[in-house]
């Protein structure tokens, strides 16, 4: 494994954008590993409706950034109390969706701690009950990234006041339920300890050793920190891709199962659909755009939009939710 050096970088849109950066130009054969902090900001899922997961007046009043990642998933909080690991690897194989593979060093690192940390969900790491960290993943044919955050101290009010929370996900609207949900590392520790530390905690844990003179090293150049400053520039950086857009739909229709919420949206017009969007926390390992081209124009019944699906494999779009059961969130 190669540890990548983010240069103490604070900022939501540029440190996602040099973990792109990594995982698209970077094409060793070894993993690599990258940590960073952000300063206050909502991390928003690739498939999620942006406007509908925070609190938009208590975003601006507070300053806290906005920015949609390109793993699937649901909105997460960052702060500088919270810290962010994340491993990209040429070896896919069956790793997607096995986050355990790829949380079990930060687990072990987390007891030897006291935490009573334990992987649980399908994307948590829990303590005594209470979400510590939520995990992501993101793959192509022949690479893949999974990232999680570490609430180590982060100002939980924020959390509850920032984001909204939805029906079926939590006991209630209210703050009182997400609030319980989650918890700060720091709650379980008998000594104090910072963002660094922790860190290098984990360095230690997978390397052996602290000293970066012995840490293998994935080195980045200007000409790399250029290529990290232009996928800013056009994706990160931009309210297009953050927001996107929420286009008009005369049917909506929502279900959360196991494996993540979809929330379907479609126009339909003269008996077709005119147009389709996919919402949702689920996570899949392809685009869903993809789906939603192959249903555009499409006849609004049952039969037309099952041989239009003919023998697609939608569980590389939405995890593991049965076809059908995606079939009857689509068919009227």
């Amino acid at each position: 494994m190669l540890l990548v050096d983010n240069r103490g970088i604070t900022d939501a849109h540029r440190n996602l954008a040099l973990e792109e950066y990594v995982f698209r130009h970077k094409l060793v054969d070894d993993d690599v590993l990258l940590f960073y902090v952000n300063a206050p900001a909502i991390i928003v899922g690739r498939n999620q409706n942006t406007i509908e997961e925070i609190n938009s007046a208590i975003v601006e009043e507070r300053g806290i950034a906005v920015v949609r990642r390109i793993s699937g998933g649901g909105a997460v909080y960052h702060d500088l109390g919270n810290l962010n690991f994340s491993i990209t690897t040429p070896h896919v194989g069956d790793r997607f969706n096995r986050y355990d593979h790829f949380t079990r060093p930060v687990i072990e690192v987390l007891r030897e701690l006291g935490v009573p940390a334990e992987f649980s969900g399908r994307n948590d790491i829990l303590a005594d009950g209470r979400k510590i960290s939520g995990n992501a993943q993101f793959a192509s044919p022949h690479r893949m990234f999974s990232h999680g955050t570490l609430l180590l101290d982060s100002n939980l009010d924020d959390v509850t006041a920032a984001l909204r929370p939805k029906p079926g996900k939590v006991e209630s609207k209210g703050v009182k339920s997400i609030r319980s949900r989650v918890a700060n590392i720091a709650e379980f520790l008998a000594e104090p300890l910072d963002v660094d530390e922790l860190r290098e905690r984990i360095v230690e844990r997978i390397f052996g050793t602290r000293d970066r003179s012995k840490v293998p090293m994935l080195a980045l150049d200007d000409a790399d920190w250029e290529g990290v400053q232009a996928m800013m520039d056009r994706r990160y950086g931009t309210r297009a891709w953050n927001y996107g857009e929420n286009p008009p739909s005369n049917v909506q229709r929502t279900q959360r199962f196991p494996a993540g919420e979809i929330d379907v949206r479609l126009d339909v017009k003269n008996g077709q659909i005119a147009s389709i969007r996919f919402f949702g926390d689920y996570m899949g390992r392809v685009d869903v755009g993809e789906l939603e081209t192959l249903l555009t124009g499409v006849e609004y019944d049952r039969g037309p939009i099952a041989a239009a699906l003919g023998d697609t494999p939608l569980a590389d779009y939405f995890g593991d939710i049965p076809a059908n059961a995606v079939l009857d969130l689509l068919t009227p």
